[in-house]
């Protein structure tokens, strides 16, 4: 699968791992995705939380020192390039980020793997390793 013109611009506000992972997802994925956002600022951050689809001001979302995010939203799309909401399709999708960021030796976590709040398009580096 190849990344679209606004998937890459969107990564170029992510942390240069971040974008080694999704990189190389996409190089293998059988489920295509969009890179649906990486940076938010903290207006935009706290109106999600107002929303509803964000819980804390404390984002990997947000840009660290370095000015980079430290997270992707990644979503799976149809054959028209239209986003999918259902979980099933996030569960296809996630053992291919995964073993993606194994390859590549790049520790990930998924928001789909939180015991609360869960969050299928989420993927970020911990906080331990990239603070």
């Amino acid at each position: 699968m190849n990344l679209t013109a606004r998937d890459m611009k969107k990564l170029k506000d992510a942390h240069t791992d971040l974008i080694k992972v999704v990189l190389e997802a996409a190089k293998v994925t059988t489920v295509p995705f969009m890179v649906m956002e990486v940076e938010r600022d903290p207006v935009q951050q706290a109106a999600n939380i107002k929303k509803g689809v964000s819980w804390t001001m404390r984002s990997r979302h947000l840009p660290s020192k370095d000015g980079l995010a430290r997270a992707a939203d990644l979503v799976p799309i149809d054959k028209n390039g239209k986003p999918l909401w259902a979980w099933p399709v996030y569960y296809d999708l996630a053992p291919i980020i995964k073993a993606a960021a194994k390859r590549v030796k790049i520790p990930i976590e998924w928001g789909g793997d939180w015991k609360k709040n869960k969050d299928g398009p989420h993927w970020q580096l911990p906080w331990k390793i990239y603070p």
